[in-house]
């Protein structure tokens, strides 16, 4: 056994040294090779002094520098090697034949074609991964070398219980599942930004269809990617019960959290946009995930926020049916004052405020008769939660203050009675 399997390896040997040889160790084959290297040279030298004159006269401009930035000077010089080679063809084919120097030809074409191509997508990562494949894929095309390879690939087989996967269908399987994941999630962000315009549709509905169609999309690109591998379908009906009762005493929470989002996206308790406050959390409602929800707080933390708590917890939404929010400021002035100015003086404070609405308008309520002073109690009305409630209420009680002092209203200090009792037992009040 062992000795057919070397037998074999050594046949396989034999042969790609005899290919090797004759595809480039003849003279002629040799001649090419130094053609082919002293274009690539040359288009080097060419390409680096045109980029350097391109930048200089149109480097500014930020469509340039973005070109530059992603494939300018790699397409310069595949360009000008190109007609290099394509020269080299011209001049050596009436006296040779000029394989490698078609072949070196039609590599750096389809290298160029898909360096263009994904050099508009914007993951430079992804797109460095998808052009070194595709351009595999062309070169073992134009070298013959793709049938037999693809040949070798669909004979070696993976027996997973009563069903056999070749290699081939495992990788394009896999391959499928990478492309399709991305066009799933790049139609999904799309589709979002689409949406994020219609100022039609309510927010919630916006991220419940973005979600949905998240959903449907990562599910068709997996279930696709299964059928690209052989793979019947049929079989998952054992495994997706067996995932359903996983999830259920595993991802409880995980699974709890989602389905939350979806009650919060159709009972529309919450949306992006919303100012509330939970757990002694205040802010605005960024994004509604599918697991969390995302809230901005005034100083700019963002807070996530799982699903479950935003149902279960009590939730405070300042914009939940509309957006205007009452504000009260206690105030307590001296006795000595004159109180219907000071009243007067609150409601002046609060309407010179931009934010706080003239209808319904701010109005001071006497509350009590406290032990240092009269308590008083400023009402105004804002419709802008968003920009902040504690700052409004900020800006108004400065005012109150330049106002008390400039009109001789007092705030009162803290006042006690305190009885000293003297050693003939009379008790004397210091006040």
């Amino acid at each position: 056994m062992n000795e057919d399997i070397t037998a074999q390896i050594l046949t396989y040997a034999t042969e790609a040294w005899a290919w090797f040889q004759t595809q480039f160790l003849e003279p002629e084959r040799l001649v090419e090779l130094v053609v082919i290297g002293i274009a690539i040279f040359l288009a080097k030298l060419t390409s680096n002094f045109i980029h350097r004159g391109i930048m200089k006269a149109f480097g500014a401009h930020a469509a340039v520098q973005k070109a530059d930035r992603r494939f300018l000077h790699p397409i310069l010089s595949a360009a000008i090697a190109i007609m290099l080679i394509w020269t080299g063809i011209f001049l050596l084919q009436p006296f040779m034949a000029t394989y490698l120097l078609s072949v070196a030809s039609s590599l750096l074409t389809a290298w160029l074609f898909i360096r263009l191509a994904v050099g508009l997508l914007p993951n430079r990562e992804f797109a460095r991964f998808i052009a070194s494949a595709a351009w595999g894929l062309a070169a073992l095309n134009i070298m013959g070398l793709l049938d037999p390879i693809i040949t070798v690939l669909d004979s070696a087989k993976l027996p997973l219980g009563e069903i056999e996967l070749s290699l081939l269908s495992l990788i394009t399987g896999i391959l499928s599942f990478g492309f399709l994941i991305w066009g799933a999630f790049a139609l999904s962000g799309l589709l979002e930004r689409q949406l994020k315009g219609m100022d039609a549709i309510p927010p919630t509905v916006r991220a419940l269809l973005t979600k949905v169609a998240k959903i449907v999309l990562v599910s068709l690109a997996f279930l696709i990617s299964l059928n690209a591998t052989g793979i019947d379908l049929t079989a998952l009906a054992v495994f997706g019960g067996a995932l359903g009762v996983g999830i259920g005493f595993g991802l409880q929470k995980v699974v709890g959290n989602f389905i939350s989002g979806i009650i919060l996206l159709i009972d529309r308790s919450i949306k992006p946009g919303d100012v509330i406050e939970t757990s002694g959390t205040y802010g605005t409602i960024n994004r509604l995930g599918a697991r969390y929800t995302s809230v901005i707080t005034r100083d700019g933390t963002e807070y996530l926020i799982p699903n479950e708590d935003m149902i279960t917890q009590p939730v405070v939404n300042w914009s939940h049916s509309h957006s205007m929010v009452r504000r009260r400021i206690p105030v307590q002035v001296a006795y000595e004052s004159d109180i219907h100015k000071a009243m007067d003086l609150m409601v002046a404070a609060a309407a010179e405020e931009k934010r706080v609405l003239a209808d319904p308008a701010p109005r001071t309520l006497m509350r009590a008769f406290g032990e240092n002073g009269v308590d008083l109690e400023l009402r105004m009305w804002i419709n802008d939660p968003q920009h902040g409630v504690s700052n409004i209420a900020s800006n108004v009680m400065l005012r109150i203050w330049d106002k008390f002092h400039k009109e001789g209203i007092e705030f009162p200090y803290p006042q006690r009675v305190v009885h000293v009792k003297n050693s003939t037992g009379n008790v004397n009040p210091i006040l």
